[in-house]
């Protein structure tokens, strides 16, 4: 399982990375491997809100459906379209071709797992 070391994370197994106040975020390793094969991702429309830790997408996969929390308040500001028609970049390359979108960060950002304490968290 892969957690890179670069890479913030939450609780609920999203990664984010932090650029010029953008929040740009996906699913982790281990979050895809328990899914299982993802076939559907809701990308959220730009310019949507968001608050952290609420839920504002979803990810279906052969063995359910997934809730998608928010790790960061602010406004969607680009989604991976890409998604739509290939929704197994978050099994393939969750941390790269696979992100779901970036959030324009909006006041302070809660406080985040570094990769070490995600490994804690899932025991990796």
């Amino acid at each position: 399982m892969q957690v890179p070391d670069d890479l913030s994370y939450t609780p609920q197994h999203e990664w984010v990375r932090i650029t010029n106040g953008v929040a740009r975020i996906g699913i982790t390793d281990y979050a895809q491997d328990a899914l299982g094969d993802v076939v559907f991702v809701g990308v959220p429309a730009v310019g949507t809100q968001v608050t952290a830790d609420q839920s504002f997408t979803e990810v279906e996969s052969t063995k359910s459906v997934s809730d998608i929390y928010a790790p960061v308040n602010g406004t969607v500001s680009l989604v991976n379209t890409d998604l739509a028609t290939q929704p197994e970049l978050l099994n393939k390359d969750p941390y790269g071709a696979g992100w779901i979108c970036e959030i324009r960060i909006d006041g302070s950002t809660p406080a985040l797992l570094d990769a070490a304490a995600y490994r804690a968290l899932v025991g990796a």
